[in-house]
């Protein structure tokens, strides 16, 4: 399962609402490809269409697609977003990370 939690769900929904789209026809697509400076890089994009092999989640009222492989590394996460001075924007809570990069863009298991 992956979590949401109400700032991110705020600005989730604040940023479909600029693209014309709501939160009842649109998923928000979490996934891990290789890359960064750890190894893996997190993705997060918006999405119209699930596909067959999609695992769906619904956490805050965000509906949630992750493909079977990233759902390997992304189980047990939470989406937060930081905002403010300092913020980083959107953050993943990975509890099967077992080191991150600096700016939380890439981790290693």
């Amino acid at each position: 399962m992956i979590k949401v939690s109400e700032g991110a769900k705020l600005k989730v929904s604040q940023l479909m609402a600029e693209e014309g789209n709501t939160l009842n026809d649109t998923y928000v697509r979490v996934g891990v490809t290789s890359g960064g400076c750890s190894g893996l890089s997190y993705n997060l994009n918006f999405d119209k269409n699930q596909k067959e092999e999609d695992k769906l989640f619904e956490d805050n009222g965000v509906r949630i697609l992750v493909d079977k492989k990233s759902f390997l590394y992304l189980a047990g996460t939470v989406l937060e977003y930081s905002g403010g001075l300092n913020g980083k924007g959107f953050v993943f809570n990975n509890p099967n990370a077992n080191r991150t990069c600096g700016c939380g863009e890439s981790f290693a298991v």
